[in-house]
């Protein structure tokens, strides 16, 4: 078998496993009510995942920690989330997130 071939065989395979396992709750789980301790649990998931991604880049910017008043993005960071707690929006917090890295990088050089 070529490189082309393993290549072609590969996205295939991938393409499968993503079907199935986006499917499979879909098709296993139509017209039935999760209980509610389920469904609390999954209300939190959205949550979770972006924490997930979002404190790693937060405090690792560039590959290791940097939790130090030298780490822009970390201070953009809690004030775009400051904004996002009390405004409840999302242009706000980001332009905000977006201005404070801008400066920082502008003014610290």
């Amino acid at each position: 078998m070529d490189s082309q071939e393993t290549i072609f065989l590969t996205i295939c395979a991938m393409g499968a496993v993503t079907y199935a396992t986006r499917s499979g709750p879909l098709l296993f789980l139509a017209g039935r009510t999760l209980p509610p301790a389920a469904q609390r649990f999954l209300a939190h998931v959205p949550a979770a995942v972006l924490a997930a991604l979002a404190v790693p880049a937060l405090l690792m910017p560039e590959g290791r920690l940097a939790p130090g008043p030298g780490n822009f993005i970390l201070w953009a960071g809690l004030a775009a989330f400051a904004l996002a707690v009390r405004t409840r929006g999302f242009f706000g917090p980001v332009a905000l997130g977006m201005a404070i890295v801008a400066a920082a990088r502008f003014f610290a050089g």
